[in-house]
């Protein structure tokens, strides 16, 4: 194998008859022809550097090309693209030259002891006058090479936003997926309500859910001998009415209330009302619902009734104190045997 240097052409041989013919050189894209890199040595103004000097910054303006005459020049695009090394007989910076005071879109560095040709835009207009054909087929392919570049940072750009869409979409599946975490968190896996977690996460910002026109009050609902249905007729019909009244109680709840399972077969709805009269209706209907409830085989003769105590919260006191004034009222509902609610304001 043959290796070529990046200052060399290649040449391409072809057959004629028993000997081969002189090929004509073929340049990289960016490569000067001899005759243009001729052109460009005569007429540029030489610049030797050291390794890591740097030509131009990203962002400068510039008026001047560059032709290397020996060494190599790496430019740093930044942003995430690759660099790009470049040697002997390739130019850069041209846009300079050909629209005047452009940005730089690189830095450009000497990757090593390196030797240029600067030409300058006054420079390059003289050639223009004296060079014409010459230099019309260098800016011929210079277009050619900028345009085809253009054409594949497009394609990079497309695909680059295709990466953020679809880096997007997985953010936004993340917080999907954390926001049903924290649901589940605060859920109550058999029934579905807000737990007790939920509950005092709830209360945390009750500030700013509250109505202004409204009274905050809390029921605390018990199932009555719910021991003795699980004893009777096992956990999975106990689950099976804890499920029940649930629904019931999620019914009697409004938007702006919040039920919940606290746990076992204690339930709380805390809750926006208007006045006492309201608390007591939220209560029947709770109470009425619970006792209509009729279940398939093998629990068709299960009867289940809950106990009911409310109250309403008095604006300076805690969460602690509104659970004790209801649970009073539902404790003096228990010593009458249950299946009924009391209301203290």
């Amino acid at each position: 194998m043959v290796k070529v240097s990046p200052g060399a052409s290649l040449a391409q041989p072809a057959a004629s008859g028993s000997a081969f013919a002189r090929a004509r050189p073929v340049f990289l894209p960016r490569q000067l022809s001899d005759e243009e890199l001729a052109l460009f040595v005569g007429a540029g103004q030489r610049r030797e550097l050291v390794p890591r000097e740097v030509i131009f910054r990203k962002g400068e303006l510039g008026r001047a090309m560059f032709v290397i005459e020996s060494g190599s020049i790496q430019l740093e695009f930044g942003d995430g693209m690759p660099d790009k090394l470049i040697g002997p007989r390739e130019f850069f910076g041209e846009l300079a030259l050909f629209i005047g005071n452009h940005a730089r879109v690189a830095n450009a560095v000497a990757a090593e002891a390196s030797v240029l040709r600067v030409i300058e835009h006054a420079e390059f207009e003289t050639l223009l006058q004296t060079q014409a054909p010459l230099l019309a087929q260098f800016m011929r392919r210079s277009f050619s090479y900028l345009v085809a570049s253009e054409q594949q940072l497009i394609q990079n750009l497309k695909r680059r936003n295709e990466d953020l869409l679809v880096t997007l979409d997985s953010l936004r599946q993340t917080q999907t997926q954390l926001s049903t975490a924290e649901r589940l968190v605060r859920t109550d896996e058999l029934t579905g309500l807000c737990n007790r977690r939920g509950l005092y996460h709830y209360l945390d910002e009750l500030r700013g859910r509250r109505d202004p026109e409204l009274r905050l009050g809390l029921l605390l609902i018990d199932i009555d001998h719910f021991k003795q249905i699980n004893d009777h007729y096992g956990h999975l019909t106990g689950d099976l009415a804890l499920r029940a009244v649930a629904h019931e109680v999620q019914l009697a709840a409004a938007a702006s209330d919040l039920p919940c399972r606290l746990g076992g077969d204690e339930f709380a709805v805390l809750v926006q009302v208007h006045d006492t009269e309201e608390l007591r209706g939220r209560a029947a209907q709770i109470a009425a619902g619970v006792r209509a409830l009729r279940f398939h085989a093998p629990a068709e003769n299960l009867l289940v009734s809950v106990s009911i105590g409310a109250s309403l919260c008095h604006e300076t006191a805690d969460w602690s104190a509104w659970y004790s004034d209801s649970d009073c009222a539902l404790y003096l509902v228990k010593g009458e045997g249950g299946d009924n609610y009391r209301v203290i304001a």
